[in-house]
């Protein structure tokens, strides 16, 4: 049994494209690009199912993320700084609560 190993989108959509040329010859494509029967039965079926898009590897990566990487850089920077100024503001929270332990414990 073959290990599965990374791969990009070129390569998978290069594997899918092979298996369907060769009518769906699984074990030609695994012999061939050294990959997993299941990785590559999976990306057919996806492939098939919904296009290209489907073999992209979105993990890790959520909506806000990808609505990030469109935006402008004043955008981006506009966002930066209210990431700060909430970040700022709780660290401040938390120093002031840190005061108010310290007293209460020399109180004792």
């Amino acid at each position: 049994m073959k290990h599965g190993r990374k791969t990009t989108f070129k390569e998978r959509l290069e594997i899918v494209q092979y298996t369907l040329a060769h009518d769906k010859d699984y074990q030609k494509a695994i012999d061939k690009y050294k990959i997993s029967y299941s990785q590559v039965y999976s990306w057919v079926r996806k492939f098939e199912k919904d296009g290209e898009a489907a073999l992209q590897d979105k993990r890790g990566k959520t909506v806000k993320d990808r609505e990030f990487e469109t935006l402008s850089e004043t955008e981006r920077l506009k966002l930066e700084i209210l990431r700060l100024k909430e970040r700022n503001e709780y660290l401040e929270t938390e120093n002031i609560i840190l005061k108010k332990l310290d007293e209460i414990e020399r109180r004792r």
